[in-house]
Parts: C-alpha cells; structure tokens; sequence
C-alpha cells in the first residue's frame, strides 16, 4: 500500500507519459485519459489483486478500460506498475509501436480485453463477473466508462444483465467529467437523475470526488455497496486536468494535443505541484 503522498507523486508520473505520448503522436483523446488518473491509479495501488510479475495470475482482479479511447491512460499506469517496459509507451500510435490508439488485449500484459467500441466494455465486464460467480472464484471485475459512453443503449442492457444476476462482485467506474465528443452531456443527452438510474436497474450507488485518492480508495474498499447488487461509482472529474490550462474543462481537451513547446512548460508545472 502507498501513502497519498506517493500515490500522487505516481498520478503525476502517469499525466506526464500521457501528455509526451499526445505530444509526440499529436494524438487526441487526451482529456479523458487526464481525468481518468486518479482512479486508475487508486484501483491499481490501493485496491486490485494485481501482480506485475504475473499478468495471467487467476485470483487476479479484472478491469476492463470500456472508455477505451483513453487507453494512453491505462497503458501509462501499466508501465508504471511494472507490467512492461516504459520505453514501449515512446510508441503509441507511431509506425513501429505496438500501441494502438484503443487498448488490444495481449498487445502489452494487463490489457484485459480490446475495447473502443463505446457501450460494450461493459456487457465484456459482466460476462467476466458472471464466469467468475459461477466458477466460484473471488476476484472483482472493475469496468470503467465514460458519462458519455452511457447514451448508449447497450450499457443499459448489461446493467439490466449485472441487477439481474445479482453481480456483487462488479464494480462500475463512471468517470463523469461532464463533457463528451461534441459538447456538455447535459446538453447532447441528459444523463440525470443519473444515480437514481443505476439504483432502478439494481446497483449500490455511490458517487466521489474523482481526483481525491483518499476518497476514492475509502468508497472502492467498500463494494459491494449492497448485498447480493452490483456497485457503481460515479466519480466527478475534470476532463483535461493536469493538461493546458486553456483546455481544462473544456471539450477542446479532447483534441488538442500540446506542441513540443508546450509539453516542455506542462511538465516544468506537473514537477512544480
């Protein structure tokens, strides 16, 4: 287990590989995988049965990136941990790299499954709870989405699926920053009352404060929320935190990518805080 104060020093460690990775590819998706650092940072420090040395282990817990868009994230938190090599993060999206824009189950270890397609991550997680109930083993399925991934139709049906089959050992991670591809959601499709959703379709519900680790580990210690019910938590984030400041909160977080210039300034300032 880390303290906070390391767990923050690896989150900044982590928005620094993604803000290179964007840099050097010019790749979009960069706002999304900024606001999702804290929780995968928690989940995979604080709160997963994961070993490094041993990818495939079957205790191990799962977690499915659905928002897979934002895999930069994802990848940066794996090398960090251990599970390959940094210098493989220098190719994201270039010719020759083994990253893809969209995580690829066994390109790199940890990668669970092979998602970008928004809305099926979480019909993956819950075949991967299901199995893992049935079989009788105790690991917990973590699936992460985007607020905006939830316009679509298929994250309710697995939600129908998960209330149905009394999941309690799935875990859903909304990473609510509020903005999607081409606006507010509130605007493009209002989610609200979007607790109130989750409850009527059988979870536990909790929402957090998204970048606040020690918040975020407190509630993941406690899932399942409700006996016998999956759990979702709605973690409130920024999209582009830690990014250009012009950005932050902004649907142009998502893509514009800093130039070299900039990305020189964006990690004298993450050192900095």
């Amino acid at each position: 287990m880390k303290d906070i104060g390391q767990l923050k020093q690896i989150a900044r460690e982590v928005r620094k590989n993604i803000l290179t990775m964007s840099a050097r590819a010019k790749s979009a998706h960069m706002g999304g995988a900024l606001s999702v650092v804290e929780i995968l940072v928690t989940l995979y420090y604080q709160i997963m049965k994961n070993n490094p040395k041993n990818p495939e282990d079957p205790k191990r817990d799962r977690l499915i990136l659905s928002k897979a868009h934002d895999a930069k994230a994802l990848f940066a938190v794996l090398a960090e941990c251990g599970y390959f090599d940094k210098k493989i993060l220098e190719g994201y999206e270039m010719d020759g790299g083994i990253l893809a824009g969209h995580s690829v189950r066994h390109a790199v270890p940890g990668v669970e499954a092979s998602a970008g397609a928004l809305g099926h991550g979480l019909s993956i997680a819950t075949g991967v709870a299901l199995a893992g109930k049935k079989s009788g083993q105790k690991y917990k399925t973590y699936a992460i989405l985007s607020d905006g991934e939830c316009d679509e139709g298929s994250i309710w049906e697995a939600a129908l699926f998960a209330g149905h089959h009394a999941l309690e050992n799935l875990v859903v991670v909304i990473d609510h920053n509020k903005l999607q591809g081409y606006g507010y959601t509130k605007d493009v499709l209002n989610l609200e009352p979007f607790a109130e959703k989750w409850e009527s379709f059988g979870f536990g519900v909790k929402e957090v404060e998204g970048h606040d680790m020690k918040k975020l580990s407190s509630v993941f210690s406690k899932t399942p929320f409700k006996k016998h019910k999956p759990s979702v938590v709605i973690a409130h984030t920024i999209k582009g935190l830690g990014g250009m400041k012009q950005h932050i909160g902004q649907i142009s977080s998502q893509y514009k990518p800093p130039t070299q210039d900039e990305l020189a300034d964006l990690l004298i300032e993450l050192e900095k805080s």
